[in-house]
């Protein structure tokens, strides 16, 4: 006859604190990503290249000095964020950038609202730090300009292994996702995995996780994988030994130092990716997986393309 035991009190209090933690954390998801660039023009011109519907630029406020491009999906999105001129409220960017180089920087949070979500998070004792919100100009299909408004709030960098993530509160839904920046040449739908290196994926997956309310955590052969939300891009972690194996033409020295590696892309036709990759001469990579460009052809970042 086979026994079983009743979990300890220890373990029931550990459920509910848990369980609770997922009911009153905040953060659902990947909103976007972004990719921190050196020329922001060129950045525009090779992404086209690469097969994606560019957005018009949009402009930042004098404060940010900074402007970026958007690459739609129905669910989630990345941008492409290039510094202008520098001022005293982007210097920190404009050093990151010097200081690790372009590539892939920040990962963006899904929330509701950017003040309710900073106090429940410190209700749960992770800190948080620069609430604010800001708006930029939006070029609408009609010929007029529309305003596209955020709320942001940053998790401290104590509570982020590597890299920066923050939350976004999207005020003004309806000119961002614009049906017309959605369909794209290479047949691009939405954001699958973020990519990243780590020397201890394991622990660097229980830190991240801790940013999410549904995250969970699985082990892989490779690293290890964080699920962040419903319908929420993954966060895999590689050894640098996994990563090399996986892109064995990998140049780990084209990669931002000290944050992401890359982006995994769900496409419909891989045929069509291939198709922009030729017509512009960029070296298409065979993968387990898809088709990936090395990060000196795609501004500091993998790009790897896959089947949804």
């Amino acid at each position: 006859m086979k026994l079983f035991s009743l979990p300890s009190a220890d373990d029931w209090l550990h459920r509910i604190i848990q369980q609770e933690r997922k009911m009153n954390h905040p953060v659902k998801g990947i909103d976007h990503v972004f990719l921190l660039v050196s020329d922001l023009d060129k950045a525009s011109e090779r992404y086209a290249e690469l097969g994606f519907t560019i957005s018009p630029r949009g402009l930042h406020s004098e404060a940010k000095g900074s402007a970026n491009h958007t690459i739609m999906f129905p669910d989630d999105y990345f941008e492409l964020l290039g510094l202008l001129r520098k001022t005293p409220g982007n210097a920190g960017r404009f050093e990151a950038l010097e200081r690790m180089g372009e590539g892939l920087h920040a990962i963006a949070c899904r929330i509701d609202d950017a003040g309710e979500a900073a106090k429940a998070l410190s209700d749960l004792g992770i800190s948080t730090e620069g609430l604010g919100s800001f708006e930029r100009p939006v070029p609408l299909p009609d010929g007029t300009e529309g305003v596209a408004a955020f709320s942001t709030v940053a998790f401290t960098s104590e509570k982020v292994p590597f890299g920066t993530v923050f939350m976004c509160q999207h005020r003004t839904r309806e000119t961002v996702w614009l049906p017309e920046l959605i369909e794209h040449p290479n047949s691009a739908c939405g954001l699958n995995a973020i990519l990243a290196v780590s020397k201890n994926p394991q622990q660097d997956a229980e830190a991240f996780a801790n940013l999410w309310a549904n995250s969970v955590v699985a082990k892989t052969p490779s690293g290890a994988q964080i699920q962040t939300g419903k319908a929420s891009a993954v966060l895999e972690l590689l050894t640098p030994k996994a990563l090399k194996e996986t892109y064995p033409w990998l140049d780990m020295s084209n990669l931002p130092k000290g944050a992401f590696s890359g982006l995994r892309i769900n496409v419909q036709d891989l045929d069509k990716v291939k198709a922009s990759l030729d017509a512009a001469q960029i070296a298409a990579h065979p993968t387990t997986q898809g088709l990936a460009v090395a990060p000196q052809d795609a501004c500091g970042a993998i790009i790897e393309f896959v089947m949804k």
